[in-house]
């Protein structure tokens, strides 16, 4: 099947947010693919529940957004084959490492997935 950058991104999105509502317990409210030859970049904005929010706001909220933090990369590590193959199978090639963060202040996250070879693609028609 051969697929535009454009289709392929839209198939990463959909699988992401897949995975962040089924598995995370929320989806984002915005998300966007980038495929760059071969690393493939996910933001997604507006992912921290109303709880999350509260206690990354609360007073001594330093400690809160540590928090957050490490339950959300525990919550992902623990799932983290799940997302791989989907992502594996919808790109046709390996992963070789994945890195995530996410901002407390804003709620936005970013997923960074570097591929064992670049994302092949055709041209869409101009």
């Amino acid at each position: 099947m051969t697929r535009t950058k454009g289709q392929i991104e839209a198939q990463i999105c959909e699988a992401v947010t897949k995975f962040e509502k089924d598995y995370m317990g929320r989806g984002p409210l915005e998300i966007k693919a980038y495929i760059l030859d071969n690393i493939v970049l996910v933001r997604l904005k507006n992912v921290l529940t109303q709880a999350e929010m509260n206690l990354a706001q609360a007073s001594g909220h330093r400690e809160g957004r540590e928090l957050i933090k490490r339950v959300r990369i525990a919550l992902l590590e623990q799932g983290r084959h799940i997302l791989e193959s989907v992502i594996e199978e919808i790109l046709a090639t390996k992963i070789v490492s994945f890195h995530t963060d996410i901002s407390t202040v804003t709620g936005e996250k970013v997923i960074l997935f570097s591929l064992a070879t670049p994302v092949l693609y055709v041209q869409s028609p101009q």
